[in-house]
């Protein structure tokens, strides 16, 4: 079995998100694949110690996502199939928004602009120790409306962080709208190239683009941070889901849970 399968891990958001009966299932959705190949090939980790001191780091600022990297803990086996089961539940530890004090999750992102400034210090914290450790910090295309992006942005290039790479996901909506109707973001490889990044942009759902731009930027050591601009659908994998931005806050049905596995497994 493949490891970091996409329709494995959209399976198991659907499961989480039936089970607690709660929301952001486009949103996680739109991540899967620029989750999947990053676990799968290049992030470093100790399967058998989440809190290894050598580990990559791998910070969700797109908080309310959590549930794609969720599975991917799951696919690691941090994450047990009970406590999956349990998601958003009276006592559980996984909640609807990425916390820390899950094994593999390194920010609490709730409020949306502050993960990426954590993640900057992170990168900071290796190249003073002078390790190899690259951050990955994971923002949505909404998210860039926060000021505390810039600032980040601009501190890690003053600090020539080239062991930090940003991934943005642009699949063109945040909680009340499209983000042309909230605020244009305009050219946005344009933007990070404006802040001295080294800045591609790709389809966010292709394995292969996703593997090779995080490849080639990684290699890059000439003092320049990274930014993937990966074009991505909210809703990947469902088509009543897909662009539909009602499922920023829609909540699963038995009707509409069995409807989206099937397609996942191709009984249409």
């Amino acid at each position: 079995m493949k490891n970091f399968d996409a329709t494995r891990i959209r399976k198991t958001i659907l499961d989480m998100a039936f089970a607690g009966s709660t929301v952001h299932i486009g949103c996680a959705f739109s991540i899967v694949e620029l989750l999947a190949v990053l676990y799968r090939n290049h992030l470093r980790f100790d399967r058998s110690d989440p809190h290894s001191p050598t580990r990559d780091y791998m910070v969700l600022s797109k908080g309310h996502g959590v549930m794609a990297q969720y599975a991917c803990l799951h696919e690691i086996g941090w994450l047990p199939g009970e406590e999956i089961a349990r998601y958003f539940g009276n006592g559980t530890r996984l909640k609807g928004l990425a916390d820390a004090h899950v094994p593999g999750v390194e920010v609490t992102a709730g409020s949306l602009g502050h993960g990426l400034s954590v993640g900057v210090g992170l990168a900071l914290g290796a190249k003073m120790k002078k390790t190899d450790q690259t951050c990955y910090a994971l923002v949505g295309d909404g998210e860039l409306n926060e000021g505390t992006i810039w600032e980040a942005a601009l501190f890690a290039s003053q600090f020539k962080l080239d062991n930090l790479l940003v991934i943005v996901d642009v699949n063109g909506f945040q909680a009340m709208g499209t983000t042309d109707e909230v605020i244009s973001l305009g050219d946005i490889e344009q933007k990070f190239t404006a802040f001295d990044f080294d800045a591609t942009t790709i389809d966010g759902h292709d394995e292969i683009a996703i593997d090779s731009a995080y490849a080639e930027l990684k290699s890059r050591k000439n003092g320049r941070p990274k930014a993937i601009i990966a074009k991505t659908i909210k809703g990947k994998g469902v088509s009543f889901m897909e662009n539909d931005n009602i499922w920023h806050y829609t909540r699963l049905n038995p009707q509409t849970r069995d409807a989206a596995i099937a397609e996942l497994e191709g009984n249409v």
